[in-house]
């Protein structure tokens, strides 16, 4: 620190290695302030405040438009999910969201009441061997799901993601965005190795890479786990442009 006194004293212009770039694995990394330390900050991306602010405002724009839909839809889907099980029409579940944050989920209920209590007896079944996501070719918690795999009201608002829909709500509360990743429930998460929790450095989201890239068909968490951080350290708003689209298609 004297040398480097001197040196600046003499109007000599100093560099200090901080550390090899290639020493951390952050895609991001630059050298800021922070209180009255300098800092070399490092992750794996990172949003400018006109990033963030454009990104925000496409979350409010479709959060409102999303929960006006959603409206729209509960007229018609409400009675149709009363009637096949009496009960709440709205299913609310624990996610973990950005930063290990907790949440409350909200979809239109396509499962019996009693599907949480169901669910430890059907993982046997779980298609996702590793239990780190929870799928099966044919899920008898589903309502009307006695009739056949895809019968009944519950696998038709599943097939058309029309359970989603509520979750708009969870992007206008700032819980969520319009693109992310999957939040995991809080089983999955308590499996996470540290690798897996990098998915959740951003909001997780209504739909995102997984999704438009096989959604059920994928059934290795890990490539999950890729294609999530694939979107994070590549992440641009055209690129949630693009994903939209193809949620959309």
């Amino acid at each position: 620190t004297r040398l480097m006194n001197d040196l600046l004293e003499m109007g000599i212009t100093v560099h200090l290695k901080l550390i090899k770039i290639g020493e951390l694995s952050g895609k991001v990394q630059l050298v800021e302030k922070l209180g009255p330390y300098t800092v070399l900050t490092t992750s794996i991306n990172a949003a400018t405040f006109r990033q963030a602010f454009m990104k925000r405002s496409l979350d409010i724009l479709g959060g409102l438009a999303g929960c006006l839909i959603t409206g729209i839809l509960f007229i018609f889907v409400a009675p149709c999910i009363y009637i096949k099980s009496p009960g709440p029409i709205f299913f609310t579940q624990t996610r973990v969201g950005k930063n290990g944050k907790k949440f409350k989920l909200y979809k239109f209920r396509s499962m019996y009441l009693d599907a949480e209590e169901r669910k430890k007896d059907l993982m046997e079944k779980n298609r996702v061997k590793d239990g780190m996501m929870f799928k099966l070719d044919w899920d008898p918690r589903i309502i009307g799901s006695e009739k056949g795999p895809d019968k009944g009201i519950g696998n038709f608002i599943r097939k058309y993601s029309i359970d989603e829909f509520p979750q708009f709500f969870n992007v206008l509360k700032g819980d969520m965005s319009l693109v992310g990743t999957r939040p995991p429930t809080l089983d999955e998460w308590e499996k996470y190795d540290l690798h897996h929790r990098a998915r959740l450095a951003i909001k997780p989201g209504v739909t995102g890479m997984w999704q438009v890239s096989g959604r059920s068909k994928i059934t290795d968490f890990e490539k999950v786990v890729e294609l999530d951080k694939k979107y994070i350290t590549e992440w641009s708003f055209a690129l949630d442009m693009r994903i939209l689209f193809k949620t959309v298609l």
